[in-house]
């Protein structure tokens, strides 16, 4: 980055707060949690619904961070840091990085879109990276900070960029444009996702096409709707199944179990491209980028030699189980700078261990020397205090002078044949390498060995859930996440630790042992315990957890115990019963609460609450507002006579939404974090947090009037083609599941299940599903939803979550 501190005053039209003296700045970052910001980092203070990182500069300034772009200088830091004062730091973020832009006069390819972004720029770079230094967005980092964080990764080396745009709404991407300022322009397929930002499918497009305005050529599949909105100085270059005035006729296209064929007119001239892949969605991506390649005027034969090479795009970083009690962050398809930091900070956020492993290829196409790239990585390692570094490859032993603690090998093989004597455990281990280098057998390696069934838990669709909800409440609420019941059979320990990373305020368990164990492993949010048994009190006090109170019992047995370890204002929590009738102090109790409590040092009311009912049904709404006029009066009575001031929450998931005027000091958000919300409006603004996958394991073929299962309750009217999927009731799925009442998703398509539901498996029929053994077969997720399945059970979402076995494997992924 060839940016300094009076270049920057430049571009901002404002003037520094402090004594910059001309440095230069190294890196930019908007993450106050990052390890990686340094006295070289020039920080960008973001102000969202959610989140004002302008209260983090204390900790930043302490941590040797002293350039810093904010809207204001908090109270007692003048002086102690360098400020530039603007009226909106993202658009001062943005407006650095358009500058930035403009100093760089090679080709740029801006890729948009609703579905396969991220794809096609992956599969361009693969494809155009033997002949061009590529600079791309890592990850998915197709935001209005993603976006200006990408192109600030631009350096004199390279010579073609690929950077994708994502938008939710309009008046989104001009800003994008001025930023990205693409000379090629790709649309991929415009699906449904965001259409609840836009009007209708037109203003969609619209806004969409806005980041082509001053581009030299657009790429698209063939639609009057795209077309009204091309600029009359852009080149359209279309492509088509259909219509043979595209300019790439598509004329033919067959298919086999993994290769798909197609003809394509071209100027005149018909080629054959094999495609290895068969599903509809990567046929389309990669036509996309055939037609770039045609732009670009790359050769049939070339063409099909790389473009038969693609593969897969994996894009997500996985947290999976690990052998001897290790966790692995499988980002194995990936080796580049920008995404090493990206991944970094990932493995500080997940990490399990206080020891940290990476385990690193070769980078390619940094468009950096050797020497400036591993130095810049030997900082980025020490920075992030990992334990212990493996690199593996050629030109990566650069760094043994500069890590010298570090263990190279020449190869991925050579690193397995002596992967025994590493002695891996109890550590998190990264797992970072160039696809050439094969680190999935790495991965397979070191991988906990479990069946296949896994329960893939969607980290990013958390925090958005979170943020959601958060943007519902007033600034100065608190906000309780339940990880209960392990999570919601989402898994507590990962989703704690990323709710400590979004900083939230507590965690809610049922039981001491649930939160026992998050706090040995390493969680340092308060944790309240909310149905503490008496005998596990002693636990409860030496981990520091904090127990709900919910009767004089259980008070007189928790202060007894206070007494006899001598305790001062130990945390507690007093539950209220104002119609729940499940737990807590009724009315008639309040008295005998206050004398025993009056008085008492050995504890102190850290929250008073109390439960909803009915919160999820607005015909009971009348309930609810005596519900919390009787929490109001019993809660002031307690706060009167005992002269406190303690933290008040009677709000659930429903209750935030329905009865915001109830917030008080704090809420509880539930089942909403995991994607689930009783009203149908809100659920279309949560998304799926937990999908539960397996494979099919054989497929047979049944003739009319042979049956399926336990007790032949499936009866064939037909020849049949019968898949078998190893889970059943012993992993959670119900057995009243079966029989033809719930179905399972292979290749997009439903599959009904078949007689009863197994212990250990499941049939499916897939007769008119074209698909073979060691295929994904989705149990549940987007379809079926687990709300779909509640109410086909006549149960509720809770327990279809809650029922998953322990000995399904979660794999924890961040897109």
């Amino acid at each position: 980055m060839n940016l300094n501190s009076a270049n920057i005053e430049s571009i901002l039209n404002s003037k520094w707060n402090g004594n910059p003296t001309g440095e230069t700045i190294d890196t930019i970052s908007i993450d106050s949690r990052s390890l990686q910001n340094n006295e070289k980092t020039l920080f960008f203070a973001l102000v969202g619904i959610n989140n004002d990182a302008h209260i983090y500069l204390k900790d930043l300034i302490t941590k040797g961070v002293h350039n810093f772009v904010v809207t204001h200088i908090p109270d007692g830091l003048e002086g102690k840091a360098n400020f530039l004062v603007v009226k909106n730091t993202l658009e001062a973020l943005q407006q650095i990085a358009a500058h930035y832009r403009s100093l760089f006069s090679f080709p740029i390819i801006g890729v948009t879109g609703s579905n396969g972004k991220t794809i096609v720029k992956e599969w361009l770079n693969f494809l155009l990276s033997p002949d061009f230094n590529v600079i791309r967005s890592p990850k998915s980092y197709n935001s209005q900070v993603g976006v200006p964080l990408s192109v600030l990764a631009i350096n004199e080396q390279h010579n073609l960029g690929i950077f994708e745009a994502g938008i939710s709404t309009v008046s989104e991407m001009e800003q994008l444009q001025k930023i990205i300022q693409p000379t090629i322009g790709i649309l991929t397929n415009i699906g449904s996702a965001h259409d609840e930002g836009f009007a209708s499918l037109e203003e969609k497009i619209k806004e969409k096409m806005l980041l082509f305005n001053h581009s030299e050529v657009v790429i698209y599949q063939k639609n009057n709707k795209v077309e009204q909105f091309i600029s009359p100085k852009t080149k359209a270059i279309s492509w088509s199944f259909a219509d043979t005035t595209a300019t790439v006729f598509i004329s033919k296209k067959e298919h086999t179990h993994e290769n798909t064929f197609v003809e394509y007119n071209y100027k005149g001239n018909v080629s054959t491209l094999e495609i290895p892949f068969v599903d509809d969605a990567s046929v389309e991506n990669v036509i996309s980028c055939l037609l770039v390649l045609l732009y670009l005027e790359y050769d049939a034969k070339t063409i099909q030699n790389r473009i038969e090479l693609l593969y897969p795009i994996e894009m997500r970083l996985k947290v999976k189980k690990g052998i001897n009690n290790c966790s692995l962050i499988d980002d194995s398809y990936s080796s580049d700078f920008q995404s090493l930091k990206i991944a970094l900070d990932f493995l500080e956020n997940q990490k399990q261990h206080q020891k940290k492993t990476v385990v690193l290829s070769d980078i390619f196409q940094s468009g950096l020397s050797n020497e400036v790239l591993y130095s810049k990585v030997a900082e980025l390692i020490i920075s992030n205090n990992i334990s212990r570094f493996i690199g593996i490859g050629e030109t990566i032993s650069t760094l043994k002078t500069k890590l010298p603690n570090a263990v190279f090998y020449k190869d991925t093989n050579t690193f397995l044949v002596h992967v025994e004597q590493l002695n891996f455990e109890n550590e998190t281990i990264l797992i970072k390498g160039a696809r050439s280098f094969q680190f999935e057998e790495i991965v397979a390696a070191l991988a906990e060995k479990t069946h296949e069934t896994v329960l893939e838990i969607n980290l990013n669709a958390i925090s958005h859930n979170f943020n959601f909800f958060k943007s519902k409440l007033k600034p100065t609420t608190k906000m309780m996440a339940m990880v209960k019941a392990f999570g919601y059979g989402s898994g507590g320990f990962e989703i704690a630790k990323l709710l400590e990373h979004h900083k939230v305020d507590y965690l809610g368990v049922a039981f001491a042992d649930e939160g026992i164990s998050l706090k040995t492993a390493g969680i340092k949010l308060p944790i309240m315990v909310l149905n503490p048994e008496n005998t596990s009190f002693p636990a409860i006090i030496q981990h520091q957890l904090e127990p709900e109170i919910y009767s004089l019992k259980g008070l007189n047995a928790f202060l007894k115990i206070a007494e006899q370890k001598k305790l001062k204002d130990f945390p507690i929590h007093i539950k209220l019963d104002t119609g729940m009738h499940r737990l807590g102090f009724e009315a008639n109790t309040i008295d005998d609460l206050i004398v025993t409590l009056k008085g008492n040092q050995t504890v102190k009311v850290k929250s008073i609450l109390s439960h909803l009912a009915t919160s999820d049904d607005l015909q009971h709404k009348d309930f609810v507002a005596y519900q919390i006029n009787l929490f109001e009066k019993l809660s002031s009575q307690l706060m009167n006579k005992l002269q406190i001031t303690p933290i008040r929450h009677i709000l659930n998931t429903s209750g935030i939404s329905n009865f915001p005027q109830a917030q008080y000091d704090m809420v509880r958000l539930g089942i909403g974090l995991y994607g689930v919300s009783n009203d149908s409006e809100e659920q279309k603004y949560l998304e799926n947090v937990g999908t539960l996958k397996s494979i099919i394991s054989q497929i047979r073929t049944i003739q009319l009037g042979e049956s399926v299962g336990y007790g032949r309750r499936f009866m064939a009217n037909r020849e049949s083609r019968i898949a078998t999927i190893p889970i059943g009731y012993a992993d959670g799925i119900a057995r009243s599941w079966g029989n033809g009442v719930g179905f399972v998703t292979i290749k997009n398509k439903k599959a009904p299940i078949l007689g009863s539901v197994c212990m250990d498996m499941l049939m499916v029929d897939v007769t008119e599903i074209e698909c073979k053994e060691g295929d994904s077969v989705v149990i549940f997720g987007e379809s079926p939803t687990v709300t779909y399945m509640a109410e086909q059970l006549k149960t509720i979402p809770y327990e279809i979550l809650t029922s998953i076995s322990q000995r399904v494997k979660r794999v924890f992924y961040r897109e």
